[in-house]
């Protein structure tokens, strides 16, 4: 059963007399679990539901209607899988406390992974949940592998119980599921040799693993640090080789780079990005790899659009560790813009200096960052830096942001979709 949160004015859904709190209990004599079901079974020109009213009464709805128009309903977030890890690095484990308690959810959801991109391990997998991931052919499913050797595997992710990886694959595989893959690599645990067997088993696995990229670990001053470090330049360096090396064959063989560093890792080893053509689609972009390749992509093919900028003086707000490649990104856009931007990095007074992703920024920071910057036509803020409610990590609202610095601000993921 899933309840209804929400219902579009001159939809099928009010036509039929569905209101929040609505119960959506079956579709075609099949109980619904979650927006999966849902999004699944109904998926069908033809098809019966049934429902359960706040006021008790059950109906079934014999409902036909194009396949192009939406029902019009929006349902209760699902219950999020949890996580059944204890990884060293875990970024949840190095929360600081006191803030939201969602943010202390270890999820490792697959469903999520298939919807969003996000990264699942699959350990927490039950038979039922096999079997839903082969009959709606979820794919691609983006999994964290980390190390492909078992004992590794286990070791990095602190569960004794972890399935083998390459198992669970060869199973998906055969119902014709796909995996986009990544390491995240803890120095002297799952870089040098145990890296290098992991690129070797995935990519002999076959064309069901689409790519794997490689992370290097990242830690806040809460994580464990006893336990875990960040790697050296000297072994991110290591790590672009064995990536690198890789990309004759897997272009020979199947015409992709298939294997890829995270804009982070390039940025700790000192080493120039590479080209753009290298990222294959971009599938990974959400995890930092080739973020700086596609900003450039975006602005090259939408920048016409941000005319109005002319004789603009723009803040750009990042986080310290993209901060030195933005340059790329920004040199260009004044020119075509004939803007003038101003890079603002900030750093992370909530979990460290260590932490340099722009996604996790607090808005204190920012606020702090732009309170005195009143030259400044328009502020430019990082879109993932603030939930679907408009929060930031540390809880601060978006109004209460924006009433506290002297220039309009904007979010913006890729500039071009920050045009007034």
């Amino acid at each position: 059963m899933i309840k209804v949160t929400s219902v579009q004015p001159g939809s099928i859904a009010e036509e039929l007399g569905l209101v929040p709190g609505s119960e959506l209990v079956s579709v075609n004599g099949r109980e619904l679990e979650d927006f999966l079901d849902w999004e699944f079974l109904t998926a069908e020109e033809q098809f019966s539901l049934y429902v359960r009213q706040p006021d008790g009464d059950e109906i079934e709805y014999d409902i036909e209607r194009p396949l192009e128009e939406p029902l019009g309903v929006a349902l209760e977030p699902a219950r999020i899988r949890r996580c059944a890890n204890r990884c060293d690095f875990c970024f949840v484990d190095g929360l600081p406390d006191g803030l939201r308690d969602v943010l202390y959810i270890r999820d490792d959801d697959y469903r999520l992974s298939f919807r969003y991109g996000n990264f699942a391990t699959l350990t927490n997998l039950k038979p039922h949940d096999v079997e839903r991931i082969i009959e709606y052919r979820l794919s691609p499913l983006y999994v964290s592998v980390h190390a492909t050797d078992p004992v590794a595997r286990r070791y990095l992710l602190r569960n004794p119980t972890a399935p083998d990886i390459l198992e669970q694959f060869r199973g998906f595989a055969a119902h014709g599921i796909e995996f986009h893959t990544q390491v995240v690599m803890s120095p002297g645990v799952n870089d040098g040799a145990v890296l290098q067997r992991t690129l070797d088993d995935l990519w002999n696995f076959g064309p069901a693993i689409l790519g794997c990229s490689i992370v290097p670990v990242g830690l806040t001053e809460y994580s464990k640090h006893h336990l875990v470090r960040e790697p050296t330049a000297d072994e991110c360096r290591a790590a672009i080789t064995m990536i690198e090396t890789r990309w004759p064959a897997a272009q020979r063989e199947r015409g992709i780079y298939w294997a890829f560093g995270s804009d982070e890792l390039y940025l700790r080893a000192g080493v120039e990005l590479p080209p753009a053509e290298i990222y294959d689609h971009f599938d990974q972009v959400e995890n930092g790899v080739g973020a700086v390749r596609w900003l450039q992509s975006r602005i090259a093919g939408g920048a016409a659009g941000l005319a109005s900028w002319a004789g603009r003086t723009i803040g750009v707000v990042t986080g310290t560790g993209m901060a030195p490649l933005m340059p790329q990104v920004l040199e260009p856009l004044a020119r075509v813009t004939g803007a003038g931007f101003e890079l603002i990095p900030v750093v992370n007074t909530l979990f460290g200096a260590s932490v340099t992703t722009a996604g996790l920024l607090p808005g204190t920071a920012i606020q702090s960052a732009l309170k005195a910057r009143h030259e400044l036509d328009l502020v430019l803020l990082p879109a993932e830096s603030v939930n679907d409610d408009g929060l930031f990590m540390d809880g601060m609202t978006i109004e209460t942001l924006a009433a506290g610095v002297p220039s309009p601000i904007r979010f913006s993921r890729d500039f071009v979709d920050a045009a007034a």
